[in-house]
């Protein structure tokens, strides 16, 4: 009998519990009830379902059609002088013998009558070169012109056919995260296709002369040096030309040059027959909140002008030391990456609407850019400028600044020494121009030594430091 009891109260408790939970969880005020007051939040029903998020959902296939006919495969054959130790010690000549070298890399065709985009150094001290299209036909190319400082090349072809061709984007419109396809034809077999994100814009490698690379994941090889990157719409937004690799095969990133630049240098060559360079002439360097905190100042993005170039745009319209640029036209400007990539795709006598902050408040000023040979600089008292086409010829020189005058009064007895020579390195780095210069030191304490190297009027070479 007191078994049966057990049992009872047993069952009876189970049930009271299995009626409990019941309530608390699916009756009209229970956990589970749809009338029950919700305090969390739930994701939208098409959370994770976005159209065109992920790779699968988008049609590479028509951007990869367009593109691959206009890339082309470049190869350059050059000619150096090496020597032959053994003729020449045995036989006292045959020092010097010319040997043959191949290169090999890629281009882009931008109109129908053969005119080709490839990077500088993939036809650099080319005696010879040839293009391979898409489809097996090989032309002899002509070099109609180089920029060594943004890395591009204009190649001219004569075909028997009209050609496909690749139309320019506007880079400035390119979004991070943005779907790309690098298109190359490294190996003379057809073009190839491989596609990634663009992972930054404005990316500065300090290489002294490209200061803007649109950074993506496409893979990207050496032989893809001057291929296209293209959007999902087959419009050129950059010429692929540089890894960055511990290797020299891809390991993660590539970088171009932004389509603005290349089809601005391209108009230049074409129209002038070299490239026409804009400066603004202002010195300084990109906020942060370390260089913001040394300043003084609050903004942590934008460009502080520390020194105002004389005879420059800037000057003229009164930019000053202390001014922050956090705009030119419409596009923001962060670092310094941006406004060097932005001035370069203007010419001189363009004007731009600079947005400075000025006393933390905010105004713009229109500033016409100077011609790149008009821009100087002040160096311990040396006043430097750009050498032109005659210091060019004369010296046997395509680089270098030259002393304009000198006010320092350590160096006032030489004055008349220094004045007209060239200077072609400050502490072993190449005196490219006036930009360059400005550069190397504005990265250097002024109490510091600096080793220069330069060609007196005679054409002697002589170091000083000073």
């Amino acid at each position: 009998m007191k078994q049966i009891s057990k049992l009872f109260v047993v069952s009876l408790l189970s049930g009271a519990t299995t009626l409990g939970a019941y309530k608390l969880l699916f009756d009209s005020n229970g956990y589970f009830s749809s009338n029950k007051q919700e305090i969390t939040t739930l994701a939208p029903e098409s959370y994770g379902r976005q159209v065109n998020l992920a790779a699968e959902n988008i049609d590479f296939t028509v951007a990869a059609d367009k593109t691959i006919h206009t890339v082309v495969h470049v190869k350059n054959v050059s000619v150096r002088n090496v020597s032959n130790p053994i003729m020449e010690y045995f036989y006292g000549y045959g020092g010097q013998q010319q040997q043959e070298q191949v290169g090999t890399g890629s281009g882009v065709i931008i109109s129908e009558d053969g005119y080709i985009v490839t990077n500088n150094h993939v036809v650099k001290d080319a005696s010879d070169i040839e293009i391979t299209l898409n489809n097996k036909k090989t032309y002899k190319a002509k070099l109609i012109g180089t920029d060594s400082k943004m890395d591009i090349a204009l190649l001219k072809i004569d075909a028997d056919e009209k050609l496909p061709y690749s139309t320019f984007a506007n880079s400035d419109s390119v979004k991070v995260g943005e779907w790309v396809l690098a298109v190359g034809n490294p190996y003379n077999l057809t073009s190839t296709v491989t596609a990634g994100i663009v992972s930054a814009k404005a990316r500065n490698l300090d290489t002294r002369g490209i200061q803007s690379f649109i950074q993506t994941d496409a893979a990207v090889n050496p032989g893809n040096s001057g291929g296209a990157l293209v959007n999902t719409r087959g419009e050129l937004i950059g010429i692929n030309t540089m890894i960055s690799s511990m290797t020299g095969s891809y390991v993660g990133y590539s970088f171009a040059v932004p389509s603005n630049n290349a089809r601005k240098i391209i108009e230049d060559i074409m129209e002038f027959g070299n490239v026409q360079r804009g400066i603004l002439g202002v010195e300084g360097g990109e906020l942060n909140g370390t260089a913001s905190k040394e300043l003084g100042v609050i903004q942590t993005q934008g460009f502080y002008i520390n020194k105002v170039a004389k005879n420059s745009g800037a000057e003229k319209a009164k930019l000053q030391k202390g001014d922050i640029i956090v705009k030119l036209d419409n596009q923001d400007i962060a670092t310094f990456a941006d406004l060097s990539g932005y001035v370069n795709t203007k010419r001189p006598n363009d004007k731009i609407q600079v947005t400075i902050l000025r006393d933390n408040k905010s105004m713009i000023v229109p500033v016409v850019l100077s011609k790149n040979e008009s821009f100087s600089t002040d160096f311990k008292g040396m006043e430097l400028e750009n050498i032109n086409a005659d210091d060019k010829k004369r010296f046997k020189l395509n680089y270098g600044v030259k002393i304009k005058d000198i006010s320092n009064e350590n160096l006032a007895q030489y004055s008349e020494e220094l004045k007209g020579n060239i200077i072609i390195s400050i502490d072993n780095v190449k005196a490219t121009d006036v930009e360059t210069v400005s550069k190397i030191l504005n990265n250097k304490d002024e109490r510091q030594s600096t080793r220069i190297e330069m060609i007196t009027k005679n054409g002697e070479i002589i170091r000083i430091i000073i």
